[in-house]
């Protein structure tokens, strides 16, 4: 499993966080995404590893910026925790 961070400007609330969802989710291979405008990120989970620049277009032609992007590759622990994989 993957988790992408992205650090996303132009979030300012609730319906740009289900929006920027939206987008990313109509991205091949994403399981599960979560976007915060508080903290200006968002979370994406996917079992194959994500095409990031595609993501981050899909993002930008939408008129947010993508600022940052974490790519780790995680496995999950007994209790639903993610930790990386070593």
């Amino acid at each position: 499993m993957y988790r992408v961070v992205l650090g996303v400007d132009g979030m300012h609330c609730g319906m740009c966080e289900s929006y920027v969802n939206n987008v990313v989710r109509g991205c091949a291979g994403v399981k599960k995404v979560k976007s915060s405008a508080a903290k200006g990120r968002t979370v994406i989970l996917s079992e194959t590893e994500p095409d990031l620049e595609k993501i981050k277009t899909a993002i930008g032609e939408k008129g947010y910026k993508v600022l940052s992007c974490e790519c780790a590759k995680v496995r999950k622990g007994l209790f639903g925790r993610l930790y990386p994989e070593e």
